[in-house]
Formats: structure tokens, C-alpha cells, sequence
């Protein structure tokens, strides 16, 4: 089934993972069940309060590995270094990054400020890369093998009105996870990142469709399988690409959408919503053009 775990229980034994914005969401959902294949975590944001009560919560459902919880503001190069100091003294060592931490929210672009550019961006762009590269020096230095996952979406590829910002940034961790997948994996370092479609989070999902939007504009019509993603699906394709399992997969993103943005880069797809009575007509237009 979709929403039952997929690997063994051991299958991240002796990891230490990083998911930033790990204290809710599907950071939360993602760590929840790196804890149960058997890595110990760190969950990071800027809110300690939230992070401590979600440390407390994963540990509860965990096999006696560990959460913990550091407050950081990825934006600051500074806080990740302490961030990484911190998690070291506690573990011993770090060998894994989710980098999941984002901010988006809609609205036509010319109505933008620059300082909502900024917000977004940061986050997105400038927190990955202070992640990446401050781990990844580490990881260098201490001939140390690991994994980093990147969460994107569909539209880093395809772009996206709306929400420009949020495209712009996540077409650049994209295209970061392809180039330093080639240029360190003489390290033994691997990237891949992971573009989800619908997956409902209470925050994230009441920014992009706040009340009244959805009634206009309903998501789940544009998903062929007919539904919206299980955290536990997510969950477990993010443990797998941090796994041995998938030792061969570098550079890659994978898709996870019930094939949402295929239905909407194809041209004709809208063409569902003509009834059967209609393309009857449309059928014998087209035949009777053909016999003539």
C-alpha cells in the first residue's frame, strides 16, 4: 500500500541526517520515518519551541533513535556553521542533508515588492546553498561519504506563473543538485532531489490556496490518478534516494505528482472535459473532410 513504510528497519543504520524544515510539514513526515529506518536526525528552523515539541513527538514513535532539535536560520551562513558544530558534538559526525526548507505563497509577479523576492529566494536558494556547500566542505575535508536530497517541484523545469520567486530559486537548486552531483561524487558525495506535487501540509497548503481559492481553482482535478500524495509515499522515496539502495542514482529528480504535470504540458489534455456525444460530431466532421 501507498501510505505503509517501504524499507527495512535498518536500511539507514549509522546515518546522522539534517532536514531542514523538519518540524513540520513533510520535513516532519520525512524525518519521522528516516528515525524509524534507523538514522538518527536533526530537524532545524528558525522556531525552537515547535522543533522541541516535534523532537519529543518523533522520538515517541521511533525505535530508540534520536531527533534533535537546533534552531537555525538558514539565510545566515553563520547559524548553519553553529548548526553543523552543534550536531557534530552531539552525533560525532553528519553523512546526510534533506534540504526541504521553502517559502512561497501566490500572486501576480508586477504586484511583488522586492523584499517578497527576497523572502522566497533566501530561503529557498541561499538557504540550500549555505547548507550544501558548508556540509559539503566538511564532508571534503573529513573524506566523509553522504548524501544530499533536494526538495524542488515540477515547475523548477517547467516554470510556473504565480509564483515566479519560488520557480526562479527552485530551478536553481535544481540545477545546483545536477552540477555538484557530477563535480563531487569523486568524493563520494551524491544529489538527487525529489519534485513533489500536491502533498497537503496545513501551512504551506492555506498560503498557496487560501479559502475561496480552492473552490475556483481545484488541484485535485488536475491529477490523473485522482488524488492527492500520502506524506508516507514522499517519506519513502526520500529514505530510499538517501539509502545505499539507490548508491547508482546521482543527479537526478524524481517526480512524484500522479503524473499532475504531464496532464498539464500536454497540449491537448484539457480536451477530457468534450462529453461523448461531442466527439461523435467531431468524428464524423473529421471523416467526412477526409472522404472529400
Amino acid at each position: 500500500m501507498y501510505n505503509t513504510p517501504m524499507l527495512r528497519e535498518d536500511a539507514l543504520q549509522g546515518r546522522v541526517i539534517i532536514v531542514t524544515g523538519g518540524g513540520t510539514g513533510l520535513g516532519k513526515s520525512m524525518a519521522q520515518y528516516l528515525l524509524q529506518c534507523g538514522a538518527n536526525t536533526v530537524i532545524t528552523s528558525r522556531k525552537l519551541e515547535v522543533l522541541k515539541a516535534s523532537a519529543i513527538e518523533l522520538e515517541s514513535n521511533a525505535q530508540g533513535t534520536k531527533c534533535l532539535p537546533i534552531a537555525c536560520d538558514i539565510r545566515n551562513h553563520l547559524d548553519v556553521e553553529n548548526l553543523l558544530q552543534e550536531a557534530i558534538a552531539h552525533y560525532g559526525y553528519v553523512n546526510g542533508l534533506i534540504n526541504n526548507a521553502a517559502g512561497n505563497f501566490i500572486s501576480p509577479t508586477e504586484r511583488l515588492k522586492p523584499k517578497a523576492f527576497d523572502v522566497v529566494t533566501d530561503i529557498v536558494l541561499r538557504g540550500t546553498y549555505n547548507m550544501t556547500l558548508t556540509l559539503g566542505k566538511y564532508w571534503i575535508e573529513k573524506n566523509i561519504p553522504a548524501s544530499v536530497l533536494n526538495i524542488v517541484t515540477t515547475y523548477a523545469s517547467t516554470g510556473s506563473g504565480y509564483v515566479v520567486p519560488s520557480a526562479m530559486a527552485k530551478a536553481g537548486v535544481e540545477t545546483m543538485t545536477k552540477s555538484l552531483a557530477v563535480e563531487w561524487a569523486k568524493y563520494k558525495i551524491r544529489m538527487n532531489a525529489i519534485a513533489p506535487g500536491p502533498f497537503p501540509t496545513q501551512g504551506a497548503w492555506s498560503r498557496l490556496f487560501p479559502k475561496g481559492l480552492e473552490e475556483l481553482y481545484d488541484p485535485i482535478k488536475r491529477i490523473p490518478v485522482g488524488r492527492y500524495g500520502n506524506h508516507q509515499e514522499l517519506a519513502n522515496l526520500a529514505a530510499y534516494l538517501l539509502s545505499d539502495y539507490a548508491a547508482f542514482i546521482n543527479g537526478e529528480t524524481v517526480t512524484i505528482d500522479g503524473g499532475e504535470w504531464l496532464r498539464g504540458a500536454g497540449e491537448f489534455n484539457d480536451l477530457e472535459k468534450i462529453p461523448a456525444h461531442m466527439w461523435d460530431l467531431i468524428e464524423a466532421t473529421i471523416r467526412k473532410k477526409n472522404e472529400g
